[in-house]
């Protein structure tokens, strides 16, 4: 197979995270995650169908085949490691860094990727708490529930966002809400399903939109 271009790279990418958040993912899902036409999605879909890099079928869901989950799996290990580096190495914050992590991930060099996880000491999540696959392909699951869903009266940590737009995780500096962060529901308002939190020592109300983006867990389940 020839050598894929960065648009094929990116729907590939795409389709298997919006596959990783459990949706079922047609053209629409793919054109609104890429900001791109429907016509352009599905001329992308028919080449890289061609290609047998997923299977594509009228009125079904889209799937990734094995070379093509392949693909799309070391990409996202590439543009997670990159991601982790630039934090923890560089000094960006976590809004800053997905559209640079956006360039690296097509660094071709398994050598590169290879080196760069042994220096970072094989981490397991990245900066937004999202799973890191091995060479593999294997990664550890996110082990935790959406805040929204979250207990009233019980201890709990901030253990990954579900959305790293800037402008979301912007909102979540202003609050001094970050992975790791200690959470406390206090009240649930049944009116609009917003909660009252407790962050850090600090009581704040969060929409149910927000809450949902963040996920937690128990702070005795976290090892």
């Amino acid at each position: 197979m020839s050598k894929l271009s960065l648009t094929e790279e990116n729907y590939l990418k795409t389709i298997y995270m919006l596959t990783e958040r459990s949706e079922a993912v047609h053209n629409q899902s793919i054109a609104q995650a890429l900001q791109n036409t429907p016509a352009s999605v599905s001329d992308m879909l028919k080449k890289l169908t061609k290609k047998g890099l997923i299977q594509h079928e009228p009125y079904k869901p889209i799937q990734l085949t094995s070379k093509g989950r392949e693909i799309a799996i070391n990409i996202v290990r590439k543009h997670r490691l990159w991601e982790t580096f630039l934090v923890k190495c560089l000094g960006f914050t976590w809004e800053q860094i997905h559209p640079i992590a956006e360039q690296l991930e097509h660094i071709e060099s398994d050598l590169l990727i290879s080196r760069l996880d042994e220096y970072l000491g094989y981490p397991k999540y990245d900066p937004h708490g999202d799973p890191i696959p091995s060479p593999n392909g294997d990664f550890q699951p996110v082990e935790g529930f959406p805040l929204s869903q979250a207990p009233t009266g019980k201890k709990l940590k901030v253990v990954a966002v579900k959305n790293d737009k800037k402008d979301f995780l912007n909102y979540l500096n202003k609050i001094n809400l970050f992975i790791g962060s200690h959470i406390y529901v206090i009240d649930r308002i049944s009116f609009d399903l917003s909660i009252e939190v407790d962050i850090n020592n600090k009581v704040l109300n969060l929409s149910h939109l927000i809450a949902s983006q963040i996920i937690v867990n128990h702070e005795d389940n976290i090892q």
